[in-house]
């Protein structure tokens, strides 16, 4: 399991009321667009999660006390800590629904980004298996289950309909190569000039400019080539006149 904590969320510990037991999890989705960039960027993951939460406190109406889930499953198989064990959730509808499962969500919407991954299904997995070792019991089900929605959208939904099975293969994350929009000439002027590099420990300017580009470096070379040429002449001037005297 690859839990990520709250802790290491930069978030306090949950207000969310408490509550030791429950009749098992219900699954959710975000409900709205999300983008495909998640597949790519972990980095993106950890933000859309914390905008979640953010957009929970803020939301008077409800007046959440902390992010609505105990759990989030990203499509990389992270396990992102929500209001976490123990904790009464404030998702799955009304204060009857919530006493009576914890909630999951998977990081996918009802556009973009429709489809969960192996790797996040095996993270929700990871997240029924730790809520039932404290305290949850059997049941899987939807949000729709009990409550008029369509989450967790058709995908997830089908998941939890077969029982909610631990993936026996592991589908790769896609991966969008991100110089694929660039031109070679772009590409060249890149890593030439922009793909900063440890300057050597002799740069006179290191203290200054730490940090070199691979056209930096070229450059020195041909200046100590160029040195070492003028060199080379004036030594052979000094030879081929040192021979004629001789």
């Amino acid at each position: 399991m690859k839990l990520v904590t709250r802790a290491q969320l930069g978030w306090p510990a949950s207000a969310a009321p408490s509550q030791t037991s429950t009749k098992g999890v219900k699954v959710h989705y975000e409900g709205a667009p999300v983008s495909k960039k998640l597949l790519s960027d972990h980095n993106a993951c950890i933000a859309e999660w914390k905008a979640i939460r953010a957009s929970h406190l803020a939301n008077k109406a409800e007046n959440y006390s902390d992010v609505a889930y105990n759990y989030a499953a990203c499509p990389h198989g992270y396990l992102l800590e929500g209001r976490g064990l123990r904790k009464r959730t404030g998702a799955n509808g009304n204060q009857a629904l919530n006493q009576g499962h914890y909630a999951i969500v998977g990081l996918v919407g009802s556009e973009g980004l429709t489809q969960p991954t192996d790797a996040m299904l095996s993270a929700i997995r990871d997240g029924i298996d730790l809520l039932r070792k404290n305290g949850a019991g059997s049941e899987i089900k939807g949000h729709r289950d009990g409550y008029a929605t369509a989450c967790p959208g058709g995908p997830l939904y089908a998941w939890v309909q077969k029982g909610a099975p631990r993936p026996t293969t592991k589908t790769p994350v896609t991966e969008e190569d991100p110089m694929a929009s660039y031109s070679k000439a772009e590409i060249g002027d890149a890593v030439l000039y922009r793909d900063n590099i440890p300057a050597p420990k002799a740069a006179p300017d290191k203290s200054k400019n730490p940090n070199w580009s691979l056209s930096s470096y070229a450059q020195t070379i041909l200046n100590t080539l160029d040195a070492l040429r003028s060199e080379v002449d004036s030594l052979r001037v000094k030879v081929d006149a040192l021979s004629k005297e001789n």
